[in-house]
């Protein structure tokens, strides 16, 4: 039975691939029985001539024989889709032209396709590599309340995540993780890199084992400070060691400590973050029990005044979402608990209604979905729109193809090809355009998805090439459906072809039906190219007002120094002296108009902890309050202005009364209706001195350049936190060009093999505003793309109309029309079709701006400045693509034309 199953596999292969051979295996036989029937003829008294005849008699047609065999195989419809093929290449190559055109358009549709689904995919629906049953993996978040509305965050203290992991039966694992970027290495060799810095527990989320060596433990792990341990990335471990085995208990300087190196992760092992792969892995306690923000060395898992890292659940598979969730969330209110016990005479700590989010460990798919994952998703959409109208273009072309061909396929009707036979071949050939346009397509997307890559992921950047398996199979689908799409026309065509008419006409009879045809194409590209058109205006309206607010700061004059000490151990007063030298040392500089000392930067770290106003049972209810602590140079370095009163002065020391300058907006939440200079509040316990608010500054944006309450307050360094020596400098000019010129000058002062990293306030907000730079670049480019396709669309149309209504044309010339009217007429067209387009797709774009409101900053997404530009842009294009074909109408022949056909 298998020997049989065997052979008739090996005869299916043999007659698909050796065709040839097996035809004259087939001619041979058939020729043999005919030859053996005639001599039995011959011998039965005939003459040769008359055996042979009736030798081919018996047998019914030689030919006839050699069909049902082939139909044998099994394999006529795969040798009619051969044909197919063959006669769809062959029509191609015989127009170059048309070919080129259409595989550009398809090309670029679904280049640009492949290229977003690839983005989409990375930030979406992947998850991590080596990532153990994502399904039940999760990053935390919690939830707390503010005047009605919900603020949800991933950040937490260690102290927090501790109290989670205690508190929680719903988990059979939990880790904590951190990716700060700091200096690796030592003096000018020094960089500064990502680094990943974990409990633990958190290699046991993943399924994976060491290249070399071994990855931490938890008695490496412990607080106050764990062991200085560390694994190497696979990436790091090849560019900085070469792939070297002995690298295995050698040294690596990394931030403040060094570390020894007691492993290498495997390759393509990235953690679960969101940007580029650490290069390296230490021990969390180890990190933050030497961070320059730990007050000591039970600052940071004994206290809950600094969320700096973030949780990973493992939830049982026994246990749902919502009941882990809800068990997180009872963790959460004990731990608030908790931390009420440790405020000064036991002073309660609250937050209205506290809970907690179990999300997928991909951040773009969490309750607070970045503004980049929502426009990826909106560009994909666009991205599509811009397929949809190659699309339609494409079945534009092939559809004036197909009337230009009625003769030919009435010809081939009347010549006895069966209508099934005739429409494979025309889906054939539009599905042999699409899979060369989708091969183009993937051509355009490795080079365009690097530019995608740069802007969507720009940490990511080095990641490999976007195109994988999942992106070339998701373009396949795609090149198929847009074959199938775009065959449709040609088609339906073919179907209603009336073989009389076709014969004696050719491709002008039923102009009107098929201009209609191609008439709504051309519309609907119209109508999304106005969409588009429209979406790229509010996204550029939206970065300039991005770029024209006023962020209560000045960004390009202004340095950041931050200072990290390694292998020196300074006390307290030690530090603040090493400040004030730093200080000293940047106001000389060239250049420098002043420098301040200060505790926070404005989107990268926050400081709060608790307030206490009189009359006010919780100040906390009210809102987070963020605290910088600075030097008297602060509001003239950093540039936010003083409202009312004064700033921070020389006199406010320590010893001297506590003093406080507040924003306007805080100020306005604590004491409303007052005037809050002359006030009183207390930092950190009831029980401590007064501060007096003795100035009013305007607000910053903190955290968010959309929606920031511009709660802030600014206390002495002096008073609060003298042990910090980070500084913000102002340069003359741009600072960021001066920045390793600041690094290289401050670094002497320094002690033993301490470092500093510079970074310009421009490239601390930048990141900020990309969302709506790159929904301005996205929008424009694919805009202009489809507005591209539409007026080349357009112009065919037109021309081709043109083409068909020579006669007419030449008739009206004949009874006395003029240039001028034959130009107005076929202008008139295109515009009539531009205006249809308008009217469709400004419905379509005011409907869209309920969604698309929220992507846009103050922006309405109804503007009419916008919608009347697209109008102006999209009528002047339709005249440009009308005015060709309307001067070649003009010039048309009347004796000419009237002969013609």
């Amino acid at each position: 039975m298998l020997s049989e199953l065997l052979s008739d596999v090996r005869y299916r292969l043999r007659a698909l691939f050796q065709r040839g051979a097996l035809e004259r295996e087939l001619s041979d036989e058939l020729h043999f029985h005919v030859e053996r029937e005639a001599e039995k003829n011959v011998r039965l008294g005939m003459t040769p001539e008359e055996a042979m005849r009736r030798a081919r008699v018996s047998f019914g047609g030689v030919e006839r024989f050699k069909e049902e065999s082939r139909d044998a195989r099994g394999l006529s419809a795969l040798e009619a889709v051969g044909q197919d093929l063959r006669y769809a290449f062959r029509t191609l190559r015989a127009s170059p032209g048309f070919t080129a055109a259409v595989v550009l358009t398809l090309g670029l549709g679904i280049g640009s396709n492949a290229a977003m689904f690839g983005i989409v995919d990375r930030l979406l629906f992947r998850p991590p590599p080596y990532l153990r049953q994502p399904a039940t993996a999760h990053r935390i978040y919690l939830t707390t309340s503010y005047r009605q509305k919900d603020y949800t965050d991933s950040s937490m203290e260690y102290t927090r995540y501790l109290d989670l992991t205690r508190w929680t039966r719903s988990f059979s694992a939990t880790a904590a993780w951190h990716l700060p970027r700091v200096a690796v290495g030592v003096g000018q060799d020094a960089r500064e890199m990502l680094i990943g810095t974990v409990s633990a527990s958190f290699f046991g989320f993943f399924d994976i084992h060491p290249v070399i060596g071994r990855f931490f433990t938890a008695a490496e792990d412990q607080v106050p400070k764990g062991t200085p341990v560390a694994v190497l990335s696979h990436a790091f471990w090849q560019s900085r060691y070469g792939g070297r085995g002995d690298v295995l208990g050698t040294t690596l300087p990394i931030g403040a400590l060094t570390y020894s190196i007691i492993g290498v992760a495997p390759s393509g092992f990235v953690g679960v973050g969101d940007g580029a792969p650490p290069v390296a892995f230490v021990p969390i306690t180890s990190y933050a029990g030497t961070a320059t923000w730990t007050k000591d060395q039970t600052d940071y898992y004994t206290a809950y005044h600094w969320g700096w890292m973030q949780m990973l659940g493992r939830r049982k598979p026994e246990v749902s979402v919502e009941a882990a969730s809800a068990d997180l969330a009872n963790a959460f209110v004990r731990s608030y608990a908790a931390q009420s016990a440790l405020s000064p005479q036991g002073a309660p700590v609250t937050v209205a209604r506290p809970r907690a989010v179990l999300a997928p460990v991909q951040h773009a798919r969490g309750p607070n979905e970045s503004t980049v994952a929502k426009l990826a998703t909106w560009v994909t959409g666009v991205a599509a729109i811009v397929l949809i109208i190659a699309c339609a273009n494409v079945a534009n072309l092939l559809l004036a193809r197909a009337l230009k061909r009625r003769r030919e396929i009435a010809l081939r009707l009347a010549l006895g090809v069966s209508r099934l036979r005739l429409l494979s071949q025309l889906l054939t050939e539009s599905i042999v355009l699409a899979a060369l346009g989708g091969a183009l397509g993937l051509i355009i997307a490795r080079f365009g998805g690097t530019v995608l890559r740069a802007l969507f992921l720009p940490a990511d950047a080095g990641s490999g090439s976007i195109l994988d398996l999942r992106t070339i199979a998701f373009a396949a689908v795609v090149a198929l459906l847009a074959g199938i799409l775009t065959g449709l026309a040609p088609v339906l065509q073919a179907r209603r072809a009336d073989l009389a008419s076709a014969l004696k006409t050719g491709a002008r009879d039923g102009t009107y039906h098929q201009s209609r045809t191609r008439s709504g194409l051309l519309v609907l590209q119209g109508a999304l190219s106005v969409v588009l058109l429209i979406g790229a205006g509010l996204f550029v309206r939206s970065l300039q007002n991005v770029e024209q607010t006023r962020l209560g700061y000045d960004v390009d004059p202004v340095l950041y120094v931050d200072p990290t000490l390694r292998g020196v151990d300074l006390s307290n007063d030690e530090r603040a002296a090493l400040g004030k030298r730093l200080l000293e040392a940047a106001n000389a500089i060239p250049g420098v108009e002043t420098a301040t000392r200060a505790v926070t930067v404005p989107f990268w770290t926050s400081m709060s902890t608790d307030l206490f106003v009189a009359g006010i049972d919780s100040v906390r209810k009210l809102g987070t309050f963020q605290l910088q602590s600075s030097s008297p140079e602060y509001f003239a370095t950093i540039g936010t202005r003083i409202l009312r009163g004064r700033g921070l002065e020389a006199g406010d020391r320590k010893g001297a009364p506590l003093v406080a300058v507040v924003s306007e907006a805080m100020a306005k939440t604590l004491w409303p209706g007052k005037d809050a200079i002359g006030q009183c509040f207390k930092v950190d316990a009831d029980s401590l001195p007064c501060t007096t608010v003795v100035g009013i500054a305007e607000g910053i944006k903190q955290r968010s350049l959309s929606d920031d309450p511009g709660l802030q307050y600014y206390l002495s360094i002096e008073q609060f936190h003298p042990e910090d020596m980070a500084l913000f400098v102002r340069m003359r000019g741009d600072a960021a060009d001066q920045a390793e010129t600041v690094r290289r000058l401050l670094q002497p002062v320094m002690p033993g093999g301490s470092y500093l990293a510079v970074t310009s306030m421009r490239e601390i907000i930048d990141p900020q505003t990309q969302s709506w730079r790159l929904g301005a670049t996205m929008f424009v480019v694919f805009g202009g793309l489809a507005l591209v396709l539409a007026a080349i669309g357009l112009y065919s149309v037109i021309a081709y109309n043109v083409a068909q209504r020579r006669q007419e044309l030449g008739v009206r010339i004949a009874l006395g029309a003029q240039a001028a009217d034959v130009l107005r007429l076929v202008v008139g067209e295109g515009v009539r079709f531009a205006v249809a387009g308008i009217l469709i797709g400004g419905a379509i774009a005011f409907l869209a701006g309920r969604w698309i409101g929220p992507l846009l900053f103050a922006q309405s997404p109804h503007d009419p400045l916008v919608f009347g530009a697209v109008t102006g842009v999209l009528l002047a294009v339709a005249v440009a693509a009308s005015v060709i074909p309307a001067r070649r109408a003009s010039q048309v022949d009347p004796n000419v034309a009237l002969r013609a056909d």
